[in-house]
Formats: structure tokens, C-alpha cells, sequence
């Protein structure tokens, strides 16, 4: 017998309008009736990621926004440049939920023995609209957290560890030894070097402060690279020598840092003995860009021979690429390892309306190591 809850539940949404300005709301909508198949997740835990962070502001100006509305129903207004709206248009008056994944309890479940078997289980989830106070989702697509795991503990789930452990299975796919990963003092980067060590992954680390050298040489790092110290191109050769990586995944995406790594990565292969050509190392040397921090244009200075690359990379792509078997098996790994491997850190829970402050906004917006913001959608509204 199906379980239901009635009512209403508020979601933050995010909408662009014709006159290019971006509004920020909560919005009362219908509690969701599961399918068949379905469970209604109360969702007490969902990160703010970077990549929730294109959906949620768009390409407004940061340096525009202005708080209205109340402290229970807080309202954000931005202005997004003439020249950008272009690249706004599929979205331009349509209010659009926000949030990529989350974690929360299963209070209600269709009829189905798979959904009915989830009741009153904490599972994380992932799908989008995860900034709402309950969620229904297919039962066969979340992952049930082990017993004692508490939705803030399970709310990083599936993006960062799932990215962190597709990276390895990429280098595995393509024929590549060792990777180099930028920004890599992240929640995210702390997790690749965490697989990397259990799995003896070689990982070359790029960083731009000496405490995040620091952070990651605590945790077992061997390969830490500064990029804001003068002797960044020789340290990170030295390294590539060391380990031999030919595959990089940026984080940066704009600027010089792509370009460097593949010259950096040309260099270590004339060290190692490589034959002389006019066209460079016959070595492939590849550079995934997979987030957006810098802005910018790639700029790509010719030193690097013929044989690399530069392109996009996203993990749901390469996941369908592997296929749903593999998948489970790197969300079962990421269940297994929630507290350990895998687990995230916060600087601060917030409400829905805690996170449409404008205070709130200068610190996750600006995407810092070590600033990250977990929203619980229903702090301090009593469901």
C-alpha cells in the first residue's frame, strides 16, 4: 500500500527574466505524491557544489545583487549583462529549481516492494530540485547510506565522489599511469587523493597557497605544486618525471594553467628519453577541462608538440559511457567509504532562507577551499 503526505513545502527557484535580471525565491509548492516505484525523501542535506552555482546565479553580476523581501521569505534580484543574455535565452522566464543532490529520509513510498522496503531509511539522492524540503525520486536510482550515516553525512554522495573515482577509471580507460588534478585542495581534490593513495594511483597536485601544500602533504600527498611560486613550471616537470602522468583534469578553466600543464608534460617526456622531432614527443598528453573557476579563455602557448588535447569533460557522460553495471559498482565503493574516503566537511549549515542572504551568497559564491555551505531545507520549519 502506497504511503502519502499532503501539504505544501517550500523550494528555492531561480529564474532570469526578459529584462536580464535574475530573481532568487522561495516558492510554496505542492508536496509531491511517489509513483509506483517512487519514495518521498525529506531532504535534511544538500551541498552547494560549483555546479549548482551556473544554475542558481547564471551570468549575473555578482557585484549587482540586492536583498528584498523578509527574513522568512528573502528575495534576490541581479542583473545579468546585455552581452551574456544570449547565452541565457533556454532559460529566460522559466523558474528553474536548484540543487543537484542532497540526502534525506524516506517518509512516504509508492506500492512497490522496492520503494515500501526504503520507509524510514536515510538515502542519498541525485536529480536536481534537492533545494526542497522533500523530494521523490525512482528507488532504483538512490543510494541507501549504511546504518548510523546522518544525512549531512551522506549529502555529498554522488558529485564529488563519483567525479573523484571516475577520474582514476578514465585514466584506466584511456591508457594513461598517473594524473595531475588542479584545484586540488577541494573537497573534491581531498577525495581523489584519498582514492589515489588506496588505489596507487600516482597524483601530481596543483595548488595556488602554501597552506593548501600544507593540507595535502598532511594527508600523505607526494606530488603538491604551487602555482603562484616562481619555480611552479620547474616543480611541476620534476613531478610529471617522477610520475609519469599524461593525463590532467582542470578545475580552473581559463587562463595559462591548461597550457602550462601540457608544457610541463612535453618537457618530462624529452627528460625521460624521448627521441627528438620536429613534432614533439610522440607522447599523448591530454587536458580535461571539467569546471569553470576562471572565466576566461583558455590560453594555450604552442611548446607541447603535436600529439595532446584539450577538451570538456563531465561525469555523467562518462558514466553512461561505462554503464550501469560499473556505475554501481563506484556508488557501492562511495556507500561503503561515506565516513572515510568520501566524507565532506562544511563551514556551515543553513535554512533555504539563510542561503538567499546576501552575506551567505559573498562567502559560497565565491566558490574558496575550505567555504563550503550545506543547505538543510527544512531547518527550523518543523516538518
Amino acid at each position: 500500500m502506497a504511503n502519502q503526505l499532503s501539504g505544501d513545502a517550500l523550494q528555492l527557484r531561480s529564474i532570469i527574466k526578459q529584462d536580464g535580471t535574475l530573481e532568487l525565491s522561495l516558492a510554496t509548492t505542492p508536496i509531491p505524491q511517489p509513483k509506483e516505484d517512487e519514495v518521498l525523501v525529506r531532504v535534511e542535506a544538500s551541498p552547494i557544489n560549483p555546479s549548482d552555482l551556473g544554475l542558481l546565479f547564471g551570468a549575473a553580476d555578482p557585484k549587482t545583487m540586492r536583498a528584498s523581501g523578509s527574513a522568512n521569505r528573502p528575495i534576490v534580484t541581479a542583473s545579468v549583462p546585455d552581452k551574456l543574455m544570449r547565452g541565457m535565452a533556454a532559460r529566460v522566464d522559466k523558474s528553474m529549481p536548484v540543487g543537484n543532490e542532497g540526502a534525506g529520509i524516506v517518509v512516504a513510498a509508492g506500492a512497490d516492494a522496492s520503494a515500501q522496503a526504503l520507509m524510514g531509511r536515510t538515502i542519498g539522492m541525485i536529480g536536481g530540485a534537492m533545494y526542497s524540503q522533500y523530494r521523490c525520486v525512482p528507488a532504483k536510482q538512490v543510494l541507501v547510506l549504511p546504518d548510523g550515516t546522518t544525512p549531512a553525512e551522506g549529502a555529498s554522495c554522488f558529485v564529488n565522489p563519483m567525479t573523484a573515482l571516475a577520474m582514476v577509471e578514465t585514466m584506466r580507460l584511456e591508457g594513461h599511469s598517473a594524473l595531475v588534478h588542479t584545484a586540488a585542495a577541494s573537497n573534491l581534490g581531498q577525495m581523489l587523493q584519498k582514492v589515489c593513495l588506496e588505489d596507487d594511483v600516482p597524483l601530481v597536485n596543483i595548488v595556488r597557497k602554501p597552506e593548501q601544500v600544507e593540507l595535502l602533504r598532511g594527508m600523505g600527498a607526494s606530488h603538491v605544486c604551487n602555482s603562484s611560486e616562481p619555480t611552479f613550471m620547474k616543480d611541476l616537470t620534476d613531478a610529471l618525471v617522477a610520475t609519469g602522468a599524461t593525463l590532467a583534469f582542470d578545475a580552473i578553466g581559463g587562463g595559462k594553467l591548461a597550457g602550462q600543464i601540457l608544457t610541463c608534460m612535453e618537457a618530462a617526456a624529452s627528460a625521460t628519453g624521448a627521441a627528438y622531432s620536429p613534432y614533439g614527443s610522440m607522447t599523448h598528453k591530454q587536458v580535461y577541462i571539467y569546471g569553470g573557476l576562471d572565466r576566461s579563455p583558455i590560453v594555450l602557448t604552442r611548446s607541447f608538440g603535436m600529439a595532446w588535447g584539450v577538451r570538456g569533460w563531465l561525469l555523467f557522460p562518462f558514466l553512461q559511457r561505462i554503464g550501469p553495471e560499473a556505475t554501481k559498482k563506484l556508488q557501492d565503493r562511495v556507500a561503503a567509504e561515506i565516513k572515510t574516503t568520501f566524507a565532506s566537511s562544511y563551514t556551515r549549515e543553513v535554512s533555504l532562507a539563510e542561503a538567499l542572504t546576501l552575506e551567505a551568497i559573498s562567502v559560497y559564491g565565491k566558490q574558496a577551499t575550505g567555504e563550503k555551505y550545506l543547505i538543510n531545507p527544512n531547518k527550523g520549519l518543523g516538518r
